[in-house]
């Protein structure tokens, strides 16, 4: 793969870190653990720097934010390494070099098989390199808390049982599903709706309906 821009020394480790488990017992699960410890600690150590004045929060929030699967998933389509993944005939029917999880995985894994192949100083520049464009447009204006965070903290400061989500329904194949979600609480006497591929999506999206119905109501978040 050219677009990662590093020579392995030791070529097996490359063709392991793109080998999924669902080829048998030697796969990139065990590379995929040290290249996600190693990421988390390349980009903590750059927001730490690249923001002197934010806080440990805003911290945490823009790490998740970067490390999250679907940004680890778009830096692998940014190498194409759906088109080198080894898979099992099972993942290959079902399109499983497409699928955000398998792909992040992967990224992981690279990861760990560059320290390996290399050293620490080399796995963070090419670390840094990917997420270049991404870490460039971050601000601290995105470190607001998340949907859910917020409903749940404005329900406990008021001693109000927590938010019921509900699965109603999910439409599509299995790598290109629909959730819908429900969201009650003890505030508002209509549930409010989250559409989303993603169950934790949806579930972001009715906390959000129920933040803005709680804001029409007037009610101070």
């Amino acid at each position: 793969m050219r677009r990662i821009n590093y020579q392995f020394q030791d070529a097996s480790l490359c063709e392991l870190a793109l080998t999924h488990r669902s080829c048998g017992k030697k796969n990139n699960e065990r590379l995929e653990f040290l290249g996600d410890s190693i990421v988390n600690f390349v980009i903590a150590e750059d927001l730490f720097r690249r923001f002197p004045l934010a806080k440990e929060g805003q911290l945490s929030r823009l790490r998740a934010q970067m490390v999250k699967g679907t940004t680890l998933a778009e830096i692998a389509r940014d190498m194409n390494m759906g088109d080198y993944l080894r898979l099992g005939s099972g993942e290959l029917k079902s399109g499983g070099y497409r699928r955000d999880s398998i792909l992040a995985d992967s990224v992981e894994s690279l990861i760990g098989a560059i320290f390996i192949d290399s050293d620490m100083e080399n796995v963070r520049e090419h670390i840094l390199t990917w997420f270049e464009s991404r870490l460039k447009v971050l601000s601290l204006d995105q470190t607001m808390k998340d949907s859910k965070t917020r409903l749940q903290e404005y329900l406990q400061s008021r001693r109000l049982a927590l938010p019921d989500y509900h699965l109603e329904n999910v439409e599509g194949d299995a790598h290109d599903q629909t959730f819908y979600i429900t969201c009650t609480i003890s505030e508002l006497s209509i549930p409010t709706n989250g559409v989303a591929s993603s169950r934790r999506q949806a579930e972001q999206e009715s906390a959000k309906a129920a933040l803005e119905q709680l804001k029409q109501q007037g009610v101070r978040l």
